[in-house]
């Protein structure tokens, strides 16, 4: 049997706030496969976006193990944890998050010029064109839709390759029109370079297409499904 991809094993997050601690997850135990699509479904405050953010190791569990391609994430430091993060994953969030102050094609090469790759920007102008988006490479963010600008947000998430492809709530921001665009790519990149897709989401018709779902609520999986028709 192959091992996971991404381990969590009884793993609790709690944080202090005003009010004092309060319970995000409590004893999560989840194994995600190599190339598997996962759907974390379930109510707002349920705890989907925190169990994605301890999957890529930006929030710290409070209790419990996470691993990732047999890395244990709860053992690295801040900056172990961010190289990880440059090598393997790619993350994308319901807001996009680009650099206002570059344009398309800057926004995609930088996590590749980061991780010292030669070519970043001919990669980048492929993924802008993978995505529809070659004709606005020179457009800085202001200048864009929102739906292009979660295009730009995608390319450059999967630019760099990534083993492990992270999405919290990518259609949220997005009409109708827009967020189905936004999920055929996101499947679309994922079959392109056989990334495992976790991602958050509302939708039931987003939900619907992964390989499975999880849904959460009051911070614990109630139920674990697997969609045998699963496109």
């Amino acid at each position: 049997m192959t091992d996971p991809v991404i381990r969590l094993q009884d793993a609790f997050l709690s944080l202090d706030g005003n009010a004092g601690r309060v319970d995000i997850l409590n004893g999560i135990t989840l194994d995600v496969m190599r190339g598997e699509t996962l759907g974390l479904i379930g109510p707002s405050g349920s705890g989907k976006s925190s169990l994605l953010m301890l999957m890529g190791g930006l929030e710290r569990a409070t209790g419990g193990t996470i691993s990732a391609l047999g890395h244990d994430l709860t053992a690295m430091d801040e900056d172990a944890l961010a190289r990880f993060r440059r090598d393997h994953m790619g993350v994308v969030f319901q807001s996009f998050h680009l650099i206002p102050t570059m344009t398309a094609l800057e926004n995609v090469a930088t996590p590749l010029e980061l991780a010292g790759v030669r070519d970043a920007f001919d990669r980048a102008a492929a993924e802008l064109e993978a995505v529809g988006l070659g004709h606005r490479a020179d457009h800085y963010p202001t200048q864009m839709s929102g739906g292009e600008q979660q295009r730009v947000a995608l390319a450059r998430a999967s630019a760099p390759r990534p083993d492990i492809l992270l999405a919290d709530e990518p259609t949220g921001n997005l009409d109708a029109t827009n967020g189905a665009a936004i999920m055929d790519l996101l499947f679309g990149l994922r079959d392109r370079h056989g990334a495992t897709l976790v991602l958050v989401t509302h939708s039931r018709e987003l939900a619907a297409r992964c390989d499975r779902t999880v849904r959460l609520r009051d911070g614990r999986i109630v139920t674990d499904t697997m969609h045998e028709a699963a496109e």
